[in-house]
């Protein structure tokens, strides 16, 4: 399933808290991104449609709720990633990181540590 930035903003939102409003969306990116409510109402069809998010009726309003869960997603859209920039290859997108300066030393222990789990 394809999900869009701004789609993906969205999701981020009921993925910390499902089983919000339209309004309460918008109001959570508020400060974030400059949207109208119809902007986000639109991009909240969208998931709909796509079946990343299903709705309940709650009186005049619905509330939206995901259907995908967050790290399946992440790990799908990142295995999508590597394989088409980087031939399904781990290890020059790392090189690449490094190359640019986009590890930091955090970044880097984490790494190690996940390196030395997977070496036992």
């Amino acid at each position: 399933m394809k999900i869009s930035a701004a789609e993906l903003d969205v999701m981020s939102v009921l993925w910390d808290k499902p089983g919000l409003a339209a309004t309460d969306v918008h109001d959570a990116l508020g400060d974030e991104k400059d949207w109208t409510s119809r902007t986000v109402k639109t991009l909240l069809a969208r998931l709909v449609e796509k079946g990343a998010l299903r709705t309940e009726e709650d009186g005049r309003r619905y509330l939206y709720y995901p259907l995908i869960e967050e790290g399946s997603y992440k790990a799908s859209a990142a295995r999508q990633f590597v394989d088409r920039v980087f031939s399904g290859r781990a290890a020059p997108l790392v090189a690449h990181l490094a190359d640019t300066n986009g590890l930091t030393a955090d970044d880097i222990a984490e790494l190690e540590k996940l390196l030395g789990e997977l070496k036992k």
